[in-house]
């Protein structure tokens, strides 16, 4: 019996060739700034000046400006910290775990990712500086602080403390990791403005690439430095989110004293990652007519990987539950009775409609390759996963064990003024990099050129 295996749909439409790379992709970085680059930068910087005058007003007056209470003492500080923290994952999971597993397709979606990791994680550090109310002694989280009776040091045993560490470390290697591959197109760019004359652009681009020369011996110690630099990313997916819940499942407040928080914070990580990635990315590939390297195809892989980790999450959901049944612990069974028909019923019950219901519609092929839908889902996806952490922080802590102390908490216009900072130095930094670097990996779209073009398929 013989078999024949289906031809894989192209990762590159168009019958594009490698010179026709370098012109596309280089192409947004040499020419001026359209109109509508304008307009979205100047909506960015709108919001970033609004919510830069709700953090001065923060920073000055204290975090008595917040909506917190005695009762919810951490609100949507710590829901948006966690949220930013999440999305920061998928770019290092499509760079580090699929280049470790040899995936073509993660080649023209990776640089856009871990660009959105690296802002996303300055965006989520705003918060815990925000919320010291003095943000000037912000040093002072790892070393001894000034006190009359000697020194006194930092709780080493304290999972924010464990943050600190991992976020720094998962920063800075994703930082260098995404540099690194910025190198070979920096040089590219480099190369096209020597030859049209632009010596300032040259001069700029040849700092940036550090001389690269394209030489035989500086590519194989650059694909062995990233081989290496993903060996270092792929425990850090893992373990970043996972200290991130210990912040929640280490202490003894019902609702969140849970071992199962670690898998479910990194499955809600990479869940929520990928549908910011995928909200990017579909505006990218209209804006600067990309349609050719960031397919249908790569959308309804990325789509794929919203099924998995979304049922994961819902799996995760009806776990919470049965846990607290077949522990029989009165609080515990309280608290999530409480999420369910108690005065925040209405965020529970929009977290699972956008988290566990939404994506299980990416099961019809028609949907997942459908470029409005997956834009409409991917939005949905990431105003779930934000009521989701909403609903473990606040829920869990407004009804404790003495009714007399049970209160509510109401978010003040400076509560969401900061969330608003965040969103215009996300998008304010993604604009930015968008216009002056190559949105795509020049050096490995070219790469598969010759294997996963249309050009290959059809001889």
């Amino acid at each position: 019996m013989q078999v024949t295996s289906s031809i894989r749909e192209p990762l590159i439409t168009g019958g594009k060739t490698v010179r026709d790379v370098s012109e596309d992709i280089s192409r947004q970085v040499e020419g001026k700034p359209t109109q509508l680059w304008w307009i979205a930068m100047g909506i960015s910087l709108t919001l970033l000046g609004f919510g830069f005058y709700c953090l001065c007003t923060l920073l000055w007056e204290g975090v008595g400006v917040w909506g917190l209470n005695k009762t919810v003492g951490w609100a949507w500080d710590i829901t948006n910290f966690v949220w930013w923290v999440g999305i920061g994952h998928a770019g290092t999971l499509i760079s580090a775990i699929l280049l470790l597993f040899r995936q073509k397709w993660r080649m023209s979606i990776n640089r856009a990712a871990e660009a959105m990791t690296i802002f996303a994680v300055i965006c989520a550090a705003t918060f815990p500086f925000a919320h010291m109310g003095r943000l000037w002694l912000g040093f002072y989280w790892v070393f001894p602080l000034p006190n009359t009776w000697g020194s006194l040091w930092a709780n080493f045993n304290s999972p924010l403390l464990w943050d600190v560490f991992a976020i720094s470390t998962y920063f800075s290697v994703s930082l260098v990791f995404w540099y690194m591959g910025l190198i070979p197109d920096f040089a590219v760019i480099r190369d096209r403005a020597v030859r049209q004359g632009h010596q300032l652009r040259a001069n700029i681009y040849n700092f940036l690439s550090f001389g690269w020369d394209g030489a035989a011996r500086t590519w194989s110690r650059y694909e062995s430095v990233a081989l290496i630099l993903a060996g270092l990313s792929t425990p850090l997916v893992l373990s970043v989110h996972t200290i991130v819940s210990m912040d929640f499942a280490t202490s003894v407040v019902p609702g969140w004293h849970a071992t199962i928080f670690p898998p479910y914070f990194v499955a809600g990580a990479i869940f929520s990652g990928f549908a910011m990635v995928l909200t990017l990315l579909i505006i990218t590939r209209k804006v600067f007519k990309l349609e050719d390297y960031i397919t249908i195809y790569h959308i309804e892989l990325m789509n794929i990987v919203i099924i998995i980790t979304g049922s994961i999450v819902g799996i995760a959901y009806i776990t919470e539950f049965f846990i607290a049944w077949y522990g029989q612990v009165p609080a515990e069974q309280y608290a999530f009775f409480n999420r369910m028909q108690g005065p925040y019923w209405w965020a529970y019950w929009s977290m699972m409609t956008c988290n566990v219901i939404s994506p299980q519609l990416f099961w019809f092929k028609k949907i997942r390759t459908n470029i409005v839908a997956t834009f409409v889902l991917s939005i949905i996806v990431n105003i779930g996963m934000w009521f989701e952490r909403f609903v473990i922080i606040v829920t869990s802590i407004h009804r404790d064990y003495v009714p007399s102390s049970w209160s509510m908490f109401h978010p003040t216009i400076y509560d969401m003024g900061e969330y608003i900072f965040t969103f215009g130095l996300f998008f304010s930094a993604f604009l930015l990099f968008a216009k002056f670097f190559p949105v795509i990996n020049m050096a490995e779209v070219k790469s598969i050129i010759k294997s996963s073009s249309e050009v290959k398929q059809k001889h």
